[in-house]
């Protein structure tokens, strides 16, 4: 696992965003998994603005969504569909031919869940998966005591995650759905390159669980333990309670070039 400190949450996207450039410069049509909430919007507000200066082709890119509400009408603009077009998708130019997520109003939600997993094997799987990490360590909706060999599935929100979410449904916590579609954590540690992004002093204890606590399902971020290629990306903030911040900075600053992210 890499662990890059960077100052703030818009440095974390620009860095994020390079490594996806560089990503779309060797594979034109790569699958990127994208997630949603407040943290990851500089890493698209980065990548957008290089597409738009012409610094990057992302005209054959794929998006692969995260994670779904349950229960929410088609179209509603609180759905993560919705979010992902309005945010992604759409100001990278693509069409909703390139975007592919579970159906979180079918009328049979496990089949859902298990034909979106088929879909993103189908798809030749995930090339770079960006993740946020909630308060308690989720990452996707794989709450706390998730397998970490979970597939794609059902799960039921915390009360936490209910109240983090709030604000995106007028801090009406009643609007905010109970439960959701999510890939799971075995799927996600299938995608090639795994990119989380942390900021703010509230995701400092969770980052620190993740990158030097050990691997349970207790923090189900800390899976990412297991992965061959993953990079936590994090502002001094979020960096604040890791005991080996000093040597993060320092591996970093010594990394040649070549390797990008």
């Amino acid at each position: 696992m890499e662990v890059v400190i960077v100052p703030d949450a818009k440095a974390g996207g620009e860095l994020i965003a390079d490594g996806i450039a560089g990503l779309l410069r060797r594979k034109p049509d790569a699958l990127l998994g994208v997630a949603t909430g407040s943290t990851p919007l500089p890493i698209y507000e980065a990548l957008i603005a290089q597409v738009a200066a012409g610094s990057v082709d992302a005209s054959r890119a794929r998006i692969a969504q995260l994670d779904e509400y349950v229960g929410l009408p088609t179209g509603h603009p609180e759905s993560y569909r919705s979010t992902v077009l309005r945010q992604v998708v759409e100001p990278l130019g693509l069409s909703q031919d390139a975007f592919m997520g579970p159906d979180g109003a079918a009328e049979d939600v496990q089949a859902a869940c298990e034909a979106y997993d088929r879909a993103l094997a189908a798809a030749g799987g995930v090339d770079l998966q960006i993740l946020g990490i909630g308060t308690d360590g989720h990452i996707g909706f794989n709450e706390p005591c998730s397998s970490l060999t979970s597939r794609t599935r059902i799960k039921t929100l915390t009360e936490q995650t209910r109240v983090d979410n709030a604000r995106f449904f007028d801090n009406d916590i009643e609007q905010v759905p109970h439960h959701v579609i999510t890939q799971g954590i075995g799927t996600i540690l299938e995608a090639r390159h795994l990119v989380l992004l942390a900021t703010g002093e509230g995701k400092a204890d969770a980052v620190a669980q993740t990158v030097e606590g050990p691997v349970a399902a207790l923090v189900p971020a800390s899976a990412l333990q297991l992965h061959p290629h993953a990079t936590v990306v994090v502002d001094e903030a979020a960096a604040s309670k890791l005991k080996l911040a000093d040597y993060f900075r320092h591996t970093f600053a010594e990394k040649p070039g070549w390797q990008g992210i």
